[in-house]
């Protein structure tokens, strides 16, 4: 469903002169607290806002401003007494909305994007079957439902491969058959779910690249659980090429944005230095960094953002460590209502391991993650 035609014109028009005078019924409160919103004055504009509730507790535009600045004060993984109030009061204000308006898409994709950002995957995957009903062609849905699958997979997947004496990158299937018995037995399910919604994603957005190296992940992986020669090659195969159809797309849209992508890093081996082995660190472009990407979460771009028209690049600086994790996060530049969304995204990328003279080493480089208004 599309939002009120009240709300759009809130969002896109041009900002009312700022009144002196006290707003004396729940429009005047509302638009005061735009005011203050588009200003960055979250704070102050969830005031505002809960006033328009008060004094029209059923009017859906209002609960959906109020939950959606304290939205924007939420910091993502911040453990603090604060930042938790926070989030509840984003949350019960969406909940609110569909109180009211019970098929309200900004507000389930609003539930469902916090339960994610909180890593609450049980959760995000009902909202995100909420809001596929009432917005069946919503191709990020459906792949961020493969992502949730993938995410409570690959702790228990990577877990085995390491206590069965595996590295995490070496090829393969899991040795030990037991237990390769017992993931087919948890997990089996959740792969082929998480392969069918992002086989359902790409099948209403055939050049979404992020669908295309998840299932990527997804079949190499579960061709790990396979008992026969022939299933593992057949799913490596596979896997392979989406791999290099996601390859080519990117290609494509770096070309077409005006960007020549850099060549392939040649080949280092596979050496590891042990855990016992100093680190060092070297500094790598970002656009060589880029090649190297082995997962990369999509931001979840924020609804009012994108019905206010806001987009642009989140610029980080970051620290890629020796496991291919990303540490060391810092905000370089980018607009308010990005941030918070690139940084959660961000967290979850992973990188293949850099290594120099056969070692794993940290590597320190620039991320820019881009928000379009067509994604």
């Amino acid at each position: 469903m599309r939002l009120p035609v009240m709300l759009l014109s809130i969002a896109l028009g041009p900002l009312m002169a700022q009144s002196s005078q006290t707003p004396d019924d729940w429009r005047g409160w509302l638009n005061q607290g735009v005011q203050a919103f588009k200003s960055q004055h979250y704070s102050e504009a969830a005031t505002d806002f809960q006033k328009a509730v008060d004094l029209s507790p059923n009017e859906v535009n209002p609960r959906l401003y109020l939950a959606t600045a304290y939205m924007q004060q939420y910091i993502p993984g911040a453990d603090s007494a604060e930042n938790l109030v926070i989030v509840e009061r984003a949350e019960a204000g969406f909940r609110a909305v569909l109180t009211i308006e019970a098929d309200n898409r900004v507000a389930l994709e609003s539930l469902a994007a916090l339960e994610l950002n909180e890593r609450k995957f049980d959760e995000a995957r009902v909202w995100y079957q909420r809001l596929i009903k009432v917005d069946p062609t919503n191709d990020r849905a459906y792949y961020s439902m493969g992502f949730i699958a993938w995410s409570k997979w690959y702790p228990a997947y990577i877990t085995a491969r390491v206590e069965t004496g595996m590295s995490p990158e070496g090829p393969g299937p899991i040795r030990d058959a037991a237990v390769r018995r017992s993931l087919r037995s948890q997990y089996w399910q959740v792969l082929d779910d998480g392969i069918w919604n992002l086989n359902k994603a790409l099948d209403l957005n055939p050049q979404e690249a992020d669908a295309m190296a998840y299932l990527n992940l997804l079949t190499r992986e579960r061709a790990d659980l396979r008992d026969t020669k022939e299933e593992y090659d057949r799913d490596i195969r596979e896997a392979d090429q989406w791999m290099e159809k996601a390859t080519e797309i990117r290609k494509m849209k770096a070309v077409q944005g005006g960007m020549v992508p850099p060549p392939p890093l040649p080949s280092t081996g596979h050496g590891q230095g042990g855990p016992g082995q100093p680190s060092e660190r070297i500094i790598v472009a970002g656009s060589v960094q880029q090649q190297k990407l082995v997962s990369q979460m999509p931001p979840v771009y924020p609804p009012l953002a994108r019905q206010a028209g806001i987009h642009g690049n989140v610029k980080l600086t970051v620290v890629i460590a020796v496991d291919g994790g990303v540490r060391n996060i810092q905000l370089v530049s980018g607009h308010p209502l990005l941030v918070p969304a690139a940084l959660e995204a961000v967290k979850q990328w992973r990188y293949q391991p850099t290594l120099l003279n056969g070692a794993p080493v940290e590597v320190s480089t620039t991320i820019d993650v881009n928000f379009t208004l067509s994604q």
